[in-house]
């Protein structure tokens, strides 16, 4: 494996993600560190039975609210942590989706450098990228080398890179594609009895 693709929060984000729920209902019996006594009173049963139940949410909850307290884990809390890093909220992006462009901007907090995106670069693609720098026209390329085709989610990339790249500077993306010297040994009926679509072989790897 590449040694840029070590960091691969952005490969395994994109099945289905269960929505964010609040705790299931708990109650914490509050009657049995009172004397027995007690137990004979209407008014006090009603009250620490009410007590019970708030009590139990809370102890529920705590685990949901300190998984907000993290980008990987957060759900509803991710409109918080997006306000302090001034993103914009948009709930039609999912979770996961949501998480690396926060966790983008975590990384680009102070002065962007070429390596910052790279590295961030690579964590969206999940394989070797290059950055390729042209001074003279304000301009940057994003070569993505360990994998071939266009990477998964390019639309968080993109988001991501335009969170923290200076405002005078443009960029473009390279992909890499399989060269037809690496399909000679595959005859056109090798493609068809595998059902290898153009799109396929533009990124066939060998079998």
């Amino acid at each position: 494996m590449s040694k840029y693709a070590d960091s691969l929060y952005g490969t395994a984000a994109y099945g289905p993600e269960p929505e964010a729920s609040g705790p299931d209902e708990a109650y914490a019996d509050l009657m049995s560190y009172l004397p027995d006594y007690y137990r004979n009173s209407n008014e006090v049963v009603e009250l620490q039975t009410a007590l019970g139940y708030s009590t139990g949410e809370l102890a529920g909850g705590l685990p949901d609210l300190i998984n907000q307290c993290f980008v990987s884990s957060a759900t509803w809390g991710l409109d918080l942590l997006e306000q302090v890093f001034g993103l914009t909220t948009d709930k039609t992006k999912s979770y996961a989706i949501r998480r690396e462009i926060l966790k983008a901007k975590m990384r680009g907090a102070g002065t962007t450098t070429i390596s910052m995106i790279q590295n961030m670069a690579v964590a969206f693609s999940g394989g070797e990228v290059n950055i390729l720098e042209y001074p003279e026209e304000y301009i940057f390329v994003v070569q993505f080398v360990g994998i071939k085709g266009i990477p998964q989610n390019m639309t968080g990339l993109i988001n991501a890179i335009e969170e923290i790249k200076p405002a005078h500077l443009a960029y473009r993306f390279k992909y890499t594609y399989t060269t037809w010297g690496a399909l000679d040994s595959m005859t056109w009926g090798d493609a068809n009895s595998g059902h290898k679509t153009w799109a396929a072989l533009k990124i066939y790897e060998g079998e």
